[in-house]
């Protein structure tokens, strides 16, 4: 059952609704474009932000499903998060594009609210007034990804788990690299410029 359950949440990561949108709707491969990213962030600058919103959804819903079925089934916290990590890892690593795939900023996101939901309302809150204030999406989600650990250990219920949030965590700022480097360069686009977003 374990095993069964950590391969779907891995294929159901392994969804790219970037991909499948801008494939189907201009008929090209989205990593070719833009940034490259097969993200909601690289879907607004080619469909506009209403297909990127919902492709922001879809992505955040992979990791809700998981947060929201797999306790019905294993009771262990631990193999839950577990599952959490395979949902994430398809997104970034998925099967069906040669395991390019996106960042895991949404799918992360959705999987946190189905599992801990109020202490992620506030991080999505502390988020958004980051992106808000600065305009760089990319630093709200590297804000977002130090904040899941540090939640953890705020949180009595969580603290034991804290391992699993800083793998996570760990995943999301190795992914933002390259963003990491513009933002300390000075060279990251801001929000405002649609057509030079990079996600």
């Amino acid at each position: 059952m374990e095993i069964m359950l950590l391969v779907c949440s891995y294929l159901l990561g392994s969804i790219s609704f970037a991909y499948l949108f801008v494939k189907g709707f201009r008929g090209i491969d989205i990593r070719s474009v833009g940034s490259g990213n097969p993200g909601a962030t690289n879907v607004a600058r080619l469909m506009g932000l209403k297909a990127a919103l919902v492709v922001l959804l879809l992505d955040a819903l992979k990791g809700w499903i998981v947060a929201a079925t797999v306790p019905r089934l294993v009771a262990d916290p631990g193999f839950v998060l577990l599952c959490g990590l395979a949902v994430i890892a398809g997104h970034n690593w998925p099967v069906f594009l040669k395991f390019r795939g996106g960042k895991g900023v949404a799918t992360t996101l959705g999987f946190f609210l189905g599992f801990a939901f109020l202490p992620t309302i506030g991080v999505v809150a502390f988020v958004a007034g980051v992106i808000f204030l600065t305009r760089f999406v990319s630093l709200g989600s590297i804000v977002g990804s130090i904040a899941i650990p540090v939640l953890m250990v705020l949180s009595p219920e969580l603290r034991s788990h804290l391992l699993y949030g800083l793998i996570i965590c760990l995943i999301i700022l190795w992914r933002h690299g390259a963003n990491i480097k513009r933002l300390l360069q000075g060279t990251e686009p801001r929000l405002e410029k649609k057509h030079q977003f990079r996600s």
